[in-house]
């Protein structure tokens, strides 16, 4: 397929992202590149300079709304892209509301809590919708130990091991790394 009938045939679907940080903005960029259809990106929080160091962001956007600074970034990138924002901290009740209409959802949360509530409530109340998850980026190296298995309708991208602490900080090659292969995960579901 050439890229022009990939970018013809992305244009009709809509991904949505739960959450704008490393995972996130990454998987936004790169999916936008490809030429997605429409984003649906939901996060609460405003770049801050610790987020520098992984994050889709500009040292220009300190201050300003994740969602509001990414879908910037994304039409800077590609104008055609469709994307639809909401400021808003996700929970049970909200996941279903702002991602009913998407084709596939990534999840792209820092806390552990935070990604067991979206798979679950995904689990229940969109069964049907492909989730993509990140888990396992922590550090640096090793970058043979990253890949994807999927379990029913969900698919991890990471080595599902690796979490984020004081010693294994979140860092932008294996953030990097995990977005992107969560970005070729949705393309290789949409494009079939």
């Amino acid at each position: 397929m050439t890229f022009e009938e990939i970018k013809e045939k992305l244009k009709s679907y809509s991904v949505g992202i739960a959450g704008a940080g490393g995972l996130g903005s990454n998987c936004a960029v790169a999916l936008a590149r490809a030429g997605i259809g429409k984003l649906v990106i939901a996060d609460f929080d405003i770049v801050s300079e610790s987020n520098l160091n992984r994050q889709y962001f500009f040292r220009d956007q300190l201050g300003v709304k994740k969602v509001v600074a990414l879908k910037e970034n994304i039409n800077r990138i590609n104008p055609t892209v469709q994307v639809e924002i909401r400021d808003i901290k996700l929970n049970e009740s909200t996941i279903v509301s702002v991602f009913k209409d998407c084709d596939i959802l990534v999840e792209a949360f820092d806390l552990a809590e935070m990604k067991k509530m979206l798979i679950e409530t995904c689990i229940t109340e969109l069964p049907k919708t492909p989730l993509v998850v990140g888990l396992g980026m922590a550090g640096y190296g090793d970058s043979n130990s990253i890949k994807v298995r999927k379990n029913s309708n969900i698919y991890i991208c990471g080595d599902e091991k690796t979490e984020i602490s004081d010693q294994y900080p979140p860092l932008a090659p294996r953030v990097g790394i995990v977005a992107n292969m969560q970005a070729n995960t949705v393309l290789e579901i949409l494009l079939k």
